[in-house]
């Protein structure tokens, strides 16, 4: 019986370590977040229990022998599926690489809790939220001042005015470079919307660009994209 409780003990630690991941996801408005980790630390734990103790009365000592870490092996190819669908490219960015690894990783923090190694699950969580919290504002600062500031506008105009070149003149004069220029026509809006990144390094105001933007005559709207792999 000891092992039972100890069992129901090492799945709602899992439980809750893996919807603390969730949360962090949800929050920044992610994909995959509480119920999405909660279930995949939660199931890949249960798994790790089967594995452990699920072939124990049909085992006979010494002459029945079975190999348990085949089923984590076999977690972790699974788990791969459910994070590649969280990937997406989008005019050729890509996005969510950062969501698919928390899976991996929630995964991990399940097998671990389902091994007994409650520290290592423990640890694994406390490290996830060092690397959210600290690196994230890093990096930035580290690609600030090595590449400046980077957003990528979608501009939706009137066709046929010359308003494509006056935008693309007022950014210069803002202050920011212009490159990845690419258009298209919404047909639906009678639109022709251009998309183009910005970059600067001097400290200038994203919110002062897409004001003056769209401000100007022929716009009808400006879409911000930050870059961002989460």
């Amino acid at each position: 019986m000891t092992y039972q409780l100890a069992s129901i003990g090492w799945m709602l630690l899992a439980l809750v370590l893996s919807a603390s991941i969730g949360l962090e996801r949800q929050i920044r408005g992610k994909s995959a977040g509480i119920r999405t980790q909660a279930i995949v630390g939660m199931t890949a734990c249960l798994m790790m229990l089967i594995s452990k103790y699920g072939f124990s009365d049909i085992l006979m000592d010494g002459i029945t022998r079975y190999d348990p870490s085949r089923v984590a092996s076999q977690i972790v190819s699974g788990i791969g599926f459910l994070g590649a669908g969280i990937i997406l490219t989008r005019h050729g960015a890509i996005r969510g690489l950062t969501t698919a690894a928390t899976i991996w990783e929630t995964a991990a923090i399940g097998m671990a809790c389902g091994a007994g190694l409650w520290w290592l699950a423990i640890a694994g969580t406390a490290l996830h939220f060092i690397v959210i919290a600290l690196l994230t504002p890093l990096v930035q600062f580290i690609l600030m001042r090595a590449h400046g500031h980077k957003v990528t506008l979608s501009v939706h105009y009137s066709p046929g005015h010359g308003v494509l070149s006056s935008l693309l003149t007022q950014v210069g004069t803002l202050g920011w470079a212009v490159s990845s220029v690419s258009t298209r026509t919404d047909s639906t809006e009678r639109m022709s919307v251009a998309r183009f990144t910005a970059s600067t390094r001097q400290d200038l105001s994203k919110s002062l660009l897409v004001t003056t933007l769209s401000d100007l005559d022929g716009v009808a709207g400006v879409d911000v994209t930050e870059e961002d792999d989460e």
